[in-house]
């Protein structure tokens, strides 16, 4: 099946950016992956209080900004006051070398214009089913729909996507991933699914107890056409094991790491 979003396969995805080097979610974050060759940046996006589709992926303000309170109860411009790296550090708090840099939170649009040609893999982590269209808008504006992905907890939110913008790519949620998966363990799978788009699992390594990737799952999955991508690994080693076991994707907060280990093993030109 033909998918131009999984074409050339991505290896790398860059989890909220370079988020080992700069502030998670922005606009510096992401020009630095975009900038050492990353497939795909992964991000998530929600609601602002005015209607626009805000990167961010805390339902909070507090972990990564001198704000407080739910990032959907702000406009855009009390968000954009903010300060967006004025949490980080590298050193367990003993400095925040981007506190006071101006460093800003930005909008899908924002990221899309500045990244051009980029792949992005966009979480909707709103509860608004309005983030929906609003989502599909800024990817039409911009002609992205085949450097888009769309994957979200929120079944509601694939299930309209995919009933009215089959254009964009979208991911399979953890609901549905459990049900395929209990069928994967009792050998119920289906010889073929009849998805009309390629399936993408992505998944933990291991969740609730539940060891998620083995041998078998990538078998019987691969044999069914789907794709595998694996959040987040941050371990060399482990970046090892699990493309050696077949994964097609790893996610990483160290995207630097996990480029060298997949150039290491032939998986990047």
């Amino acid at each position: 099946m033909n998918e131009p979003f999984l074409e050339p396969r991505p290896r790398v995805v860059a989890h909220r950016g370079d988020s080992h080097s700069f502030p998670e979610n922005t606009l510096d974050a992401f020009l630095s992956a975009s900038k050492m060759g990353v497939d795909v940046i992964e991000t998530d996006v929600h609601l602002t209080k005015d209607g626009k589709v805000v990167i961010w992926h805390d339902n909070t303000l507090e972990r990564n900004t001198n704000g407080t309170g739910l990032v959907e109860e702000y406009t855009l411009a009390e968000l954009k006051a903010l300060d967006a790296g004025y949490t980080f550090t590298t050193d367990g708090g003993l400095s925040h070398p981007f506190r006071g840099k101006g460093v800003k939170m930005i909008t899908l649009d924002e990221a899309l214009e500045a990244c051009k040609g980029q792949r992005f893999n966009v979480d909707l982590k709103s509860k608004n089913p309005a983030i929906v269209k609003a989502f599909t808008d800024v990817v039409d504006s911009h002609h992205a729909q085949n450097r888009v992905l769309c994957a979200s907890f929120h079944l509601a939110h694939l299930q309209t996507m995919r009933e009215k913008t089959p254009s964009i790519l979208t991911s399979v949620t953890t609901v549905e991933v459990l049900s395929l998966l209990l069928r994967q363990k009792l050998h119920l799978l289906p010889t073929q699914f009849s998805s009309s788009r390629t399936l993408v699992f992505q998944v933990p390594v291991k969740q609730w107890g539940i060891q998620v990737i083995t041998p078998n799952f990538i078998e019987e999955f691969h044999k069914r056409g789907a794709i595998i991508m694996v959040w987040t690994i941050n371990d060399e080693k482990e970046m090892h094991t699990l493309y050696d076991m077949g994964v097609d994707t790893i996610m990483s907060d160290n995207a630097s790491l996990l480029l060298k280990v997949a150039t290491q093993k032939g998986l990047r030109k």
